[in-house]
C-alpha cells in the first residue's frame, strides 16, 4: 500500500511530467509542488528515473481502464467497440489539458530503447495493440492481429496530429481510414 507522501510524489510527478516534461522537472520542483521531503522521496524511490517509470506504470494502467470503459460506453455491440476506440480518442483530444501521449512523449525525450522508462512506454503500446486484437476478434475478424496494428498507428498518428492541429478532428479522420480498413 502506497504512503500519502508516495501517492502525492506520483501524482505531482504525472501532471508536471505530463505538461512540461521529464527533462524538465527536477527533483527540487517535485518535492516543492507535493510537499514531500527528500528523505522520504529516497525512502520511496532511488531516483527520478525510478519515479518515471512508477508513474508510466500507474498511467499505464489507468489509461487502458478508461479507454476499456469509454469504449464499452459508446459501442452498442462488439462489432461497434473497434471503431469506439476513436469515439474515446475525439473527446480525449477535446480535453482542455491534452498534451499528447504520455508514452510517445516519453519514448521522444528518453530515446535510449533500453531506459526503463522507454521500456515501459512501449510496453503500454503493446497493451494497447493487445485490447485492440482483442475487441477486433470479439467483433469476429479473423485478421485481428494485423488489423490492431493498423489501428494502433491510427491511434498514435491521430494523436500526434491532433497535438499539432490543436482539433480532435485526426480522431474523425482516423476512425474512417479504420472504418475502410474494416469494410475491406
Amino acid at each position: 500500500m502506497a504512503t500519502r507522501a508516495k501517492q502525492r510524489l506520483l501524482a505531482t510527478a504525472e501532471e508536471l511530467f505530463y505538461a512540461e516534461g521529464i527533462r524538465a522537472v527536477g527533483v527540487d520542483r517535485l518535492l516543492q509542488e507535493s510537499g514531500v521531503g527528500r528523505a522520504s522521496f529516497y525512502r520511496h524511490f532511488t531516483g527520478k528515473d525510478e519515479l518515471v517509470v512508477a508513474v508510466l506504470e500507474d498511467r499505464d494502467r489507468r489509461w487502458l481502464e478508461w479507454l476499456k470503459e469509454s469504449v464499452e460506453a459508446k459501442a452498442d455491440t462488439a462489432a461497434d467497440r473497434p471503431l469506439a476506440v476513436f469515439d474515446a480518442l475525439a473527446e480525449r483530444f477535446s480535453s482542455k489539458d491534452f498534451r499528447g501521449c504520455a508514452f510517445i512523449n516519453t519514448m521522444v525525450e528518453v530515446a535510449d530503447p533500453t531506459s526503463a522508462a522507454h521500456r515501459v512506454a512501449d510496453q503500454h503500446k503493446r497493451h494497447v495493440i493487445d485490447y485492440l486484437t482483442e475487441i477486433l476478434t470479439t467483433a469476429g475478424r479473423s485478421d485481428a492481429r494485423e488489423l490492431a496494428s493498423a489501428f494502433a498507428l491510427l491511434v498514435d498518428g491521430a494523436i500526434v496530429t491532433s497535438v499539432r492541429e490543436a482539433t480532435p478532428a485526426a480522431a474523425e479522420r482516423a476512425r474512417e481510414i479504420a472504418r475502410q480498413l474494416l469494410d475491406r
